[in-house]
């Protein structure tokens, strides 16, 4: 025999909403478990599957409740570790930055692994590279004193920073500095 849906949800749906929303602390959470919960109850009612209403409400309420809560908790665990590592991403940068020692990051040694990283260079590289960064020129003029592109300029440029940026990775943060 079905339950009148009605009567159920006029006898059950406050109690049930208090006692849910005391735990997910969500008012629209606890509206959408407490009406899967009766809806959930009359279709048992359907199928004459019912022993105790009070005991089939609470079970699917704790249960759905329990999901909730479980949810936010792996969410806020989410959240939280996304905060430790920028936090701890943070602190490395502010620990490098006070540890960095300026006349070691002009080092002679800097200048010179730089200088024969750039020396060492293919010729069109090496010479768009100097005439951008260290003459200033712009990527017309040095296409016009090379014979290429405009396009070529640009990738003979990015050629250099790649193969400095690679080289000189621990002094990366530096390198405008120098160039």
């Amino acid at each position: 025999m079905a339950l009148n849906f009605n009567h159920v949800y006029n006898a059950y749906y406050r109690k049930a909403f208090l006692f849910t929303q005391s735990y997910v602390h969500n008012d629209l959470v606890a509206e959408d478990i407490v009406s899967e919960a009766i809806i959930h109850l009359w279709e048992l009612s359907k199928k004459g599957k019912i022993e105790s209403i009070e005991a089939i409400l609470i079970t699917y309420i704790r249960s759905k409740s329990l999901n909730y809560l479980k949810h936010i908790r792996t969410r806020q665990n989410v959240f939280q570790d996304l905060l430790d590592k920028g936090q701890r991403e943070l602190e490395i940068r502010i620990s490098t930055l006070e540890a960095c020692n300026p006349e070691e990051v002009m080092s002679e040694e800097l200048r010179l692994k730089a200088k024969s990283l750039i020396e060492n260079m293919p010729e069109r590289t090496r010479t768009a590279f100097i005439s951008a960064r260290l003459d200033g020129k712009s990527h017309q003029e040095i296409a016009d004193e090379l014979g290429i592109s405009v396009k070529g300029v640009e990738y003979h440029i990015s050629k250099a920073v790649k193969i400095l940026r690679e080289n000189l990775k621990d002094y990366t943060p530096f390198l405008f500095f120098m160039l």
